[in-house]
């Protein structure tokens, strides 16, 4: 592999500086805490019209010749001054799945239509009575005519209040095992049939519960075969996992807390970073998210090659969360009784992002399938071992 490309110019970096400097301003990063909607609108539309979301996208659909180092610098702006746009990335997801099994038709209905800021997708999979295994679906779709009717209920369906539609799974046969009687829809929020409750999450988000009674959609929203919806999910899957991130991750935790203990003094005099057990826990931060980021890399690389890893995106998802959690566990200790001011509190050390954080990542290992099951499918496909238990 050849990283050269994916480490980022420092004038690029420069360049994506001075843009969100120019364009965002922070009360939309203060509008997302408060809401726990990880959307702006108005940071949607500037990202649309600059070509900035439509980098390394296909040109046929909408797709911008901005270069993607670009982009990926901007996102890391975007993330380093707390805005997640979370909208986007579930329906990047769900787009570059459809662009990998989606007809013709479905590329130019809502590939091209998402880069032009008509469709914003969220991801229906979660179900209250099966949390991670979501082969286990009950929400049912069942023909009608030229369409489908479906009844039924998600969980955490996060974003959904701005998205336009959900990309939901469904169960189309119960008469056979739980894995081959699925099928994926793209399903409008619009439909009379379609409601919410929000959740609000200790990490600040807001999660959505949906319900769907007698939604009916037409067959072309349909993605994938018939009962082919677990093939999907294993495309899907991958993105979700890490081969869709925009991000570069050149702007870290690491360097965020090494930032902030180069700067605080302690009652001695002396620099939170002068200490040496400090300074080692960041190190060992700094190298696990460098680990993180090459498995990204080889991810991305596969990815372009053509190739769908299912283990190599476990393996990165796996890595990145379950190191995530420590690290932020390892500051807030760093940090000390200052750490859990949150954010807007006088003395809140990066005005509560450390703190933040710490609360929101509590769910990163659960978020695209929990840690046991990442292990499996490592042991399974990229150990060769046997399965622990029976497939259903």
């Amino acid at each position: 592999m050849d990283f050269r490309d994916q480490h980022v110019d420092p004038t690029v970096r420069d360049r994506a500086r001075a843009w969100a400097e120019r364009h965002v301003p922070p009360e939309w990063a203060a509008r997302e805490r408060a809401t726990g909607t990880h959307h702006t609108p108005e940071l949607h539309r500037l990202l649309i019209d600059e070509g900035i979301l439509g980098a390394a996208w296909p040109a046929e659909y909408g797709g911008s010749d901005v270069d993607p180092a670009f982009s990926r610098a901007v996102f890391d702006e975007l993330n380093r001054r707390g805005l997640a746009t979370g909208a986007w990335g579930s329906t990047g997801m769900v787009c570059r799945t459809i662009l990998e099994v989606g007809t013709e038709q479905q590329k130019r209905t809502y590939v091209a239509a998402a880069l032009r800021g008509e469709v914003l997708i969220a991801l229906g999979y979660t179900e209250p009575e099966s949390g991670s295994d979501v082969a286990s679906a009950r929400t049912r779709a069942v023909p009608d005519g030229d369409g489908w009717v479906i009844n039924g209920q998600k969980m955490f369906t996060s974003t959904v209040e701005a998205c336009t539609h959900v990309f939901l799974l469904t169960r189309t046969n119960p008469d056979v095992p739980k894995h081959k009687g699925l099928t994926l829809f793209m399903v409008p929020t619009d439909d009379p049939g379609f409601d919410l409750r929000p959740i609000h999450t200790l990490g600040g988000q807001r999660t959505n519960a949906t319900f769907y009674t007698d939604v009916r959609v037409d067959d072309a929203a349909r993605v994938g075969a018939v009962d082919g919806g677990w093939a999907v999910m294993h495309v899907a899957l991958v993105y979700e996992r890490g081969a869709a991130s925009r991000s570069s991750k050149e702007l870290t935790l690491a360097r965020e807390l090494a930032a902030w203990a180069a700067d605080t003094r302690r009652p001695d005099g002396s620099r939170v970073l002068d200490d040496p057990h400090v300074a080692e826990r960041i190190a060992r931060m700094a190298i696990d998210e460098e680990v993180a980021r090459l498995i990204t890399f080889s991810l991305r690389d596969k990815v372009e090659r053509g190739e769908l890893p299912r283990a190599t995106s476990s393996m990165r998802k796996l890595f990145a969360t379950t190191a995530a959690q420590r690290h932020y566990a390892d500051a807030m200790d760093i940090l000390g009784a200052e750490g859990l001011l949150s954010t807007g509190a006088p003395g809140s050390p990066a005005d509560g992002r450390f703190e933040h954080g710490y609360r929101a990542e509590v769910v990163t290992t659960i978020h695209g399938g929990s840690s046991e099951m990442q292990r499996e499918i490592i042991a399974e496909q990229h150990l060769g071992l046997p399965r622990g238990r029976p497939r259903g």
